[in-house]
């Protein structure tokens, strides 16, 4: 099993100099390791990830994230990804190696399918061939972030609530890299997408929250989001409840983007100013640390 790649979808202030990776049992600075350049997750984008938060020198959440990839890795018949057994000890120390005792930081577990020499998309029927995937991880320091941010609903760019891949944390970020540019030449900080049924789905790396009437809600599966841990968190508490979100807010609508790296209140909606909420981080906090019985 074996590395590299930039953390993409990552919302801190991080220094990406200040990093180690591992890949095969070797560790060093994630620009001196590599993969090989036929590994299908570079090719095709045929691999899965997930980003977990390092706070205080602990990882967070870490059994809900694996749980996410190897839903993931099953929907897309893909070989299960290393346990969280195997797992623990690999990340404790790269936590020690990077000295993030008692400070923040970002982990990337890296999945992919492997090496394709016969330059097609056709993959095993077998997907408990683990033998031929490939694993390495990345982490860097860095600080959660709750800026207020500007949003476009994107023109060019939509969720389909219908694929296979929206359920997954994939490695083919290329519409949200299309839309994030796309709100950027407009003056905007990020954009949210459309589902592909009509109703908000979620932002480019982020999952929506909206406050309405005391009431927080967050757009349905069905939308085409992605299950994303910190949402599920707050559903699994009764503090979140699915509904469908239509483009235009409401009066006195609070509208947050939230994933594990962040939390930031929307302050525009494409020409729309709308009620800010007074602390995200606070409700960033309280749902991380959820003891659920």
């Amino acid at each position: 099993m074996e590395i590299n790649a930039p953390i993409r979808g990552i919302t801190m202030n991080h220094n990406l100099n200040n990093n180690i990776a591992w890949i095969n049992g070797v560790w060093g600075n994630a620009s001196e390791l590599a993969i090989p350049i036929c590994d299908r997750g570079l090719t095709l984008g045929d691999g899965i990830f997930e980003t977990l938060l390092i706070y205080k020198g602990k990882v967070q959440l870490l059994t809900n994230h694996l749980n996410r990839w190897k839903r993931s890795a099953s929907i897309l018949r893909m070989a299960s990804p290393p346990s969280e057994e195997w797992l623990r000890p690999l990340i404790d120390e790269a936590i020690q190696r990077l000295s993030l005792n008692n400070r923040n930081g970002v982990l990337r577990l890296n999945w992919t399918r492997g090496d394709n020499y016969s330059r097609n998309i056709k993959i095993s029927t077998d997907k408990n061939e683990a033998s031929s995937h490939r694993f390495w991880l990345e982490i860097n320091d860095g600080e959660p972030q709750f800026e207020c941010i500007s949003t476009i609903i994107s023109r060019n760019e939509m969720r389909n609530a219908n694929s296979q891949i929206s359920r997954c944390k994939t490695f083919a970020y290329g519409q949200a890299i299309q839309a994030k540019s796309e709100a950027n030449i407009a003056g905007y900080d990020d954009a949210l997408l459309l589902s592909n049924s009509g109703e908000i789905s979620c932002g480019t790396t982020s999952n929506l929250l909206v406050k309405r009437n005391n009431q927080w809600l967050t757009p349905p599966l069905k939308s085409g989001c992605l299950a994303g841990v910190m949402r599920q968190q707050g559903l699994d508490a009764g503090i979140i409840k699915e509904e469908t979100i239509n483009a235009q807010p409401f009066p006195k609508d609070e509208w947050l983007l939230i994933n594990s790296l962040s939390c930031r209140a929307i302050k525009k909606l494409n020409n729309q100013y709308l009620t800010m909420n007074a602390n995200p981080k606070a409700f960033w906090l309280s749902l991380l640390e959820i003891k659920l019985l």
